[in-house]
C-alpha cells in the first residue's frame, strides 16, 4: 500500500446501498455486496470468539459445584486450553486463508467453533469439557484472522477506517461484556454460557455463503511449509503454556525456564525455515516494517493490560464488594458501552485530524492508564460504585475505543493485500499472547500480596495494569505516533 487507508474515511458507511467494488481493490465477487452486511457478518463471528475468552470466568464456581471434587488447577484448563490453542492456531490459519480462500477458512472455523460450543454444553465431565474447548479454540483460531483479512479484502479502501473500527470495537465489546453476559447466564445453568453461541453461530454460518465473497492470493506457489507451521504453533503454544503455569511453577523454576527455552528453540527453527522456504508460514518482511512490528509490540502490552483489567475487576467486585455474578456483570457493563461510539466514530475522525491512527493509539493508551490511576486513588473496601468506580469505568471504555482499532489499523495498513490473512493472524496472535501474559502477571501479583488487606492486594493489581497501559502508549509513541502513513514502515 502506498498510503494508509485509515485516514481517508472518518465514518463507517451505514447506507445499505454502499457496496464493495472491484475498483477499490476488492475481489470481483464483492461487487454489489453491501459493505454494512459484510462487516456485520464478520463482526458477529469475532464477537463470539472474544466473548468466549472472558465469559467462562463467572461459570467456574458453578462448574465446580456440578463436578464436585475437581481441583481449581484442573478447572483452570477450561480457560487455559482455549487460550493456548487459540493463540497457536492464529498465524498458520491466516497463511492458509491467504492460500486456499479466506471465506472457506472462515466458514470452517465458524462451524468448528459452533460445534465446539455445542459439545462444551453437553460435556459430562471436566476432561470432556476441556476437549470441547480445544475444538472451540481451534475454530476461533481459524475464524478470527480470516475474518479480519476478509474485511480488509472486501471493504473499499476509503471505508476501511470505519470498518476496522467497528470490527475491533465489536471484538472488544465481546471481551468486556463477557462477565456481564456470563453473570446472567450462569443463573440459568453454566452450560448456557456455551449454548448461547449456537443461535448466533448458525445465523453467521447461513449468512457467510450469501454475503461474503471469496478472496485469496493466487500468486502463492508451491506447497505450504507444514513443518514451519507446526514449529510456530509449538513455539506459541509453549510460550502461552509457560505463562499460564508460571504462577504455579514459579517464574524462576526449571519447568518455566525449560518451557521458555523450548518455545525459543521452536521459534528460532521456524525463523530459519522461513528464510529458506519458498512458501513460509510467516514472510519475515512483514516484521521488518516498523509500523507493523510496532503495532504488534504495542498490542501485546495493551492486551496484557486489558486481560488483567477484566479479571482484576471481576475478582474485586465479587471478592471484596461481594457482588453477585449478575451484579458484578452489570457493574462492568457501562465501560463497554463507551467502546463502540469511540471506536467507530471518534477514533477515525481523530486519526484524520491528527495525522494517523498511531497518534490516536497513544492517546487511547494514556486515557486507559489515566482511568486506572483514578481507580487506584478511589479504590476502597466499602462499596461505592457510582462515585468511586463508575467514572473510571467510563473513561476506560473510551480509552479502549480509541486504542484497539487504532493499533489494529496501523498494523493492517502495513500489510500488502496478498498477505491480509498472514498479517491478521500475527496481529491477533499478539493480542492473545498479551492476554495470557497479563492474566498470568496479575495472578502472580495477587498471589504474592497478603490477603489480610484486600484493598492493598487489588491496588497492586491496578498498579500493574496501569504500567502495562502506559508501556503500550510508550511503544506506540516511539514507533507509531510520528508516522503519517503506517504503510511507509
Amino acid at each position: 500500500m502506498s498510503s494508509s487507508p485509515l485516514t481517508s474515511s472518518p465514518e463507517l458507511p451505514s447506507s445499505p446501498q454502499l457496496t464493495a467494488s472491484a475498483e477499490s481493490g476488492t475481489p470481483d465477487g464483492a461487487r454489489k455486496r453491501p459493505v454494512a452486511a459484510i462487516i456485520a457478518v464478520l463482526a458477529l463471528a469475532v464477537f463470539m470468539s472474544s466473548l468466549d475468552l472472558f465469559i467462562v470466568n463467572l461459570a467456574f464456581p458453578y462448574i465446580g459445584k456440578e463436578f464436585a471434587g475437581t481441583s481449581l488447577g484442573s478447572l483452570s484448563w477450561v480457560l487455559n486450553a482455549y487460550t493456548i490453542v487459540f493463540a497457536a492456531v492464529l498465524v498458520p490459519a491466516g497463511r492458509w486463508a491467504d492460500r486456499i480462500g479466506r471465506r472457506r477458512v472462515f466458514a470452517i472455523g465458524l462451524i468448528g467453533f459452533t460445534l465446539g460450543s455445542l459439545l462444551c454444553g453437553l460435556a459430562p465431565g471436566v476432561p470432556e469439557l476441556i476437549g470441547a474447548r480445544i475444538i472451540q479454540a481451534a475454530g476461533a483460531g481459524l475464524m478470527v484472522p480470516a475474518s479480519l483479512s476478509l474485511l480488509l479484502a472486501c471493504v473499499p479502501a476509503k471505508a476501511r477506517s470505519g470498518a476496522i473500527g467497528a470490527w475491533s470495537a465489536v471484538g472488544a465489546l465481546g471481551a468486556a461484556l463477557g462477565p456481564v453476559i456470563g453473570g446472567s447466564l450462569v443463573q440459568l445453568n453454566w452450560r448456557w454460557v456455551f449454548w448461547i453461541n449456537l443461535p448466533v453461530g448458525l445465523v453467521a454460518i447461513a449468512l457467510t455463503a450469501r454475503v461474503l465473497p471469496e478472496s485469496k492470493d493466487d500468486n502463492i506457489a508451491g506447497r505450504p511449509d507444514v513443518a514451519g507451521a507446526a514449529l510456530l504453533a509449538a513455539a506459541v503454544g509453549l510460550l502461552a503454556f509457560g505463562l499460564v503455569k508460571a504462577p504455579t511453577w514459579g517464574w524462576a523454576s526449571a519447568a518455566f525456564l525449560g518451557t521458555m527455552a523450548g518455545a525459543l528453540v521452536c521459534g528460532t527453527a521456524m525463523v530459519v525455515r522461513s528464510h529458506a522456504h519458498h512458501s513460509p508460514v510467516i514472510e519475515l518482511g512483514l516484521l521488518r516494517s516498523r509500523a507493523f512490528s510496532g503495532a504488534f509490540a504495542a498490542s501485546i502490552l495493551y492486551y496484557a493490560a486489558f486481560g488483567a483489567f477484566v479479571l482484576n475487576m471481576v475478582e474485586f467486585l465479587t471478592g471484596v464488594w461481594h457482588y453477585s455474578a449478575v451484579r458484578a456483570g452489570l457493574a462492568i457493563g457501562p465501560g463497554p458501552l463507551m467502546v463502540l461510539p469511540f471506536a467507530s466514530l471518534i477514533a477515525p475522525r481523530l486519526a484524520a485530524r491528527l495525522g494517523g491512527p498511531g497518534r490516536v493509539a497513544v492517546i487511547g493508551c494514556l486515557v486507559n492508564a489515566g482511568s486506572m490511576v483514578l481507580w487506584y486513588t478511589q479504590i476502597q473496601a466499602a462499596p461505592a460504585y457510582l462515585t468511586h468506580l463508575l467514572p473510571a469505568q467510563l473513561i476506560g471504555g473510551a480509552g479502549v475505543g480509541l486504542s484497539i482499532p487504532s493499533l489494529l489499523g496501523v498494523g493492517a495498513a502495513a500489510v500488502p493485500a496478498a498477505r491480509f490473512g498472514t498479517g491478521s493472524g500475527i496481529l491477533n496472535m499478539g493480542r492473545q499472547i498479551g492476554t495470557v501474559l497479563g492474566v498470568a502477571g496479575l495472578v502472580a501479583v495477587l498471589a504474592k500480596v497478603s490477603i489480610g488487606d484486600p484493598v492493598t492486594t487489588f491496588r497492586h493489581g491496578v498498579a500493574l495494569i496501569t504500567a502495562l497501559f502506559a508501556g503500550a502508549g510508550l511503544v506506540a509513541a516511539v514507533l507509531l505516533a510520528f508516522r503519517r502513513s503506517a504503510a511507509t514502515g
